[in-house]
């Protein structure tokens, strides 16, 4: 009897589960702000598109931060601590290479919200960070989505919090379905995230491997298209600063548009785990209508960047507002 009654709680452990999960990400809501700081959508939109007038790297940067924060802590803003003896998120080797405009375009946006007395210190760093991002997709031509918000920011950034969360060039699909399945993130999901890679860019140390020393058998990657290797090789002679950036997307690099699919059919995936999407029979037909239909990637771009906006979000009581993103109080 008494292991009938264990099993019957652990069952019911295991039903609650999913509930407990959702709970949080079930408490932001798009009129968070309603009664708190009503214009706090507009007032972040006018600094981001002031800041992105300044320079197209804020887009890139920004999306690229949004992703990167919610994929380690959850999105609580961690990622923008800084730490006076470089132990936070951000000084982790899988961190250093974010532009520094990602993180300005998140201070200018809450500077601008607390120049309104009634949002002063009431709007969380992680929620601009959100609203910041589906600024940077419209503006350079993706869609215009609502945002749910709520997020309170978190008090805690670590060099080793990022240490296997973040994915790399060199994934395979298995291991991208891992990692994103690990945050609620289906393989679609995690296809239509990838094409943030539109407006992107990355640097020759990253992929330098498949154009000068792929294996014994080939110098070059032979999912690489040879002539856009060539071109690589151009732009990333082989003793070039390993830092220097190459766009991602070499058709429409300033236009958040599914060119990065054409491009993934014609070979011209820059990372390995960019071009394994068209390579493995398992997610090509998701990659072919993709590049087929600008509509169908957009849309799945929105369910996909909503559920990213929910991975492991502090709410009520959890957390803080900062008064500096950098800081905690």
């Amino acid at each position: 009897m008494e292991n009938k009654s264990l099993f019957l709680v652990s069952a019911s452990l295991l039903l609650l589960l999913p509930l407990l999960l959702t709970t949080a990400s079930a408490q932001l809501r798009q009129d968070f702000y309603k009664d708190i700081c009503p214009n706090v959508e507009s007032l972040v939109r006018s600094a981001v598109q002031t800041k992105f007038q300044q320079t197209f790297v804020t887009a890139p940067a920004t999306l690229r931060l949004f992703f990167h924060d919610c994929f380690v802590r959850g999105c609580d803003a961690s990622v923008i601590l800084s730490s006076p003896n470089n132990t936070a998120e951000k000084d982790n080797p899988d961190d250093l290479s974010l532009a520094g405009d990602g993180f300005d375009t998140v201070i200018k946006a809450k500077a601008a919200v607390d120049s309104n007395p009634q949002c002063q210190n009431k709007v969380s760093c992680a929620d601009i960070l959100a609203l910041a991002t589906r600024d940077v997709v419209a503006l350079t031509g993706g869609p215009s989505y609502a945002v749910e918000l709520g997020r309170r920011d978190g008090t805690i950034s670590t060099i080793a919090s990022v240490q296997h969360k973040l994915p790399h060039p060199e994934f395979s699909l298995d291991n991208l379905n891992t990692m994103f399945g690990s945050h609620g993130l289906t393989q679609t999901d995690m296809i239509a995230l990838s094409g943030a890679h539109t407006i992107g860019f990355s640097h020759c140390g990253r992929f330098s491997k498949r154009i000068y020393n792929f294996s014994p058998q080939s110098r070059i990657d032979p999912t690489l298209n040879p002539s856009y290797a060539l071109q690589l090789r151009q732009m990333c002679p082989v003793n070039v600063d390993p830092r220097i950036a190459i766009n991602m997307d070499p058709i429409t690099p300033q236009t958040f548009d599914n060119a990065y699919y054409v491009n993934l059919q014609q070979g011209k995936g820059l990372f390995t785990s960019d071009q394994a999407l068209f390579t493995d029979t398992r997610s090509k037909s998701t990659v072919d209508l993709f590049a087929s239909n600008n509509a169908a990637f957009q849309q799945a771009f929105v369910t996909a960047v909503t559920k990213l906006g929910r991975v492991g979000v502090k709410t009520g009581n959890q957390g803080e507002i900062r008064r500096d993103c950098t800081a905690v109080n």
